[in-house]
């Protein structure tokens, strides 16, 4: 069975309907995974996750890796037992993670050593350690080690990063095939950097896409840059992308965002944004941001979105759910988290729905409209 199914695609848009195949059972796509960085989404159960719809959840190399480390989750079984998820994974390499600690990493052609966060300890990660990891992890879809461009950056060393990134996945393919993690049902998927440099983002997306990994990853986006230069990037790399191989637009976003990129032809997101700004109150309706903390809601006794089917808003009160934000109540960050995972993925489930009915077009631009987003310019 291949990896990635096509199903439909949209006249008027690059939007298509696929499914990708997992040995933990079918993904219907475009999707969303919500961020369980330490095998958890925080505040959330996985039988919560299950109720919402999630159809896969994301996990973090780097976090696993030095807490509560290979070992327990060998021990455990894989990655899918010890977290009680019997749905699709899909692990990052942590690469991200390592580069964010500026001060507490070396780099060079052969990895990167760093200090962990945690106690200062030191490790050194290579391509090919990073796919032992995740090979113990026993994750569905695996991300190889890159080197993550930061925003701004000279085009000298984003240069020297796309050269590194294409060095590493050569050296993690071969691994990757020479243990058999792909025999294992494991997944393969290459990241495109470049930075903003248009030259630089076509020649990473020729060199990775040569090496003919099971998926395709747009990395080093949402990391500063406007978003006028996100989509630009975008734009420059879709047309390289193979049509039976998922694409994949790393660590993006708001609503409006992902809208805007199934249109481009993008399958796979990913982003910390429902939990994180959930923690401080603010939830997402196709109207926009409403910030529950806000003292317009004290006496308001509506739903927190009145389009919404989720147990949040069937159940509880704007300004219930607020008097718990303003008085430390752990119940309100589990509320705002829950509400915002139920309506990325409940949108996500509804772009599918458009495309199968051949109205993505028409779908996207009320969405934008009545969001009032800046894409609608970009």
């Amino acid at each position: 069975m291949p990896f990635y199914t096509l199903i439909k695609s949209c006249p008027q848009t690059g939007a298509r309907r696929g499914v990708v195949h997992t040995a933990h059972g079918d993904v219907q796509a475009p999707f969303f995974m919500p961020v369980g960085t330490k095998a958890t989404v925080k505040t959330l159960s996985q039988e919560d996750l299950r109720v919402i719809g999630s159809q896969i959840e994301l996990s973090n190399t780097y976090h696993l890796f030095l807490r509560p480390g290979c070992d327990i989750i060998q021990k455990a079984g894989g990655l899918h037992k010890f977290m009680s998820w019997e749905r699709p994974i899909l692990t990052d390499s942590g690469g991200y993670q390592v580069f964010s600690l500026t001060d507490w990493r070396k780099l060079s052609d052969e990895g990167v050593e760093f200090k962990s966060h945690l106690d200062g300890s030191k490790h050194f990660l290579t391509p090919e350690r990073v796919m032992d990891i995740q090979a113990v992890l026993g994750s569905d879809m695996v991300m190889p080690l890159d080197e993550c461009s930061p925003y701004p950056c000279d085009r000298v060393n984003a240069e020297a990063a796309v050269r590194r990134t294409t060095l590493w996945l050569k050296r993690t393919k071969a691994h990757f095939d020479q243990t058999g993690m792909r025999l294992r049902g494991q997944r393969l998927f290459c990241i495109i950097q470049g930075s903003v440099y248009q030259d630089l983002r076509e020649r990473s997306a020729r060199e990775l896409l040569a090496l003919d990994t099971d998926g395709c990853a747009i990395g080093g986006v949402s990391v500063g840059e406007t978003v006028k230069e996100m989509f630009e990037v975008l734009s420059w790399v879709m047309p390289l992308m193979p049509e039976h191989k998922p694409r994949y637009f790393m660590g993006i976003g708001m609503p409006d965002q992902m809208v805007k990129a199934v249109g481009m032809g993008i399958d796979m997101f990913d982003t910390v944004i429902p939990t994180r700004y959930g923690r401080y109150g603010t939830c997402f309706t196709d109207r926009g941001q409403i910030v529950i903390r806000n003292g317009q809601y004290k006496e308001d006794f509506g739903p927190l979105d009145p389009e919404c089917a989720c147990p949040t808003c069937r159940n509880y009160s704007r300004a219930y759910i607020r008097h718990l934000f303003n008085s430390g109540e752990v119940l309100g960050l589990r509320l705002a988290a829950y509400h915002n995972i139920y309506y990325y993925v409940n949108l996500l489930r509804r772009i599918r729905e458009a495309i199968e009915q051949s109205r993505y077009a028409e779908f996207s631009a009320e969405f934008l409209a009545r969001y009032n987003s800046e894409l609608l310019r970009v």
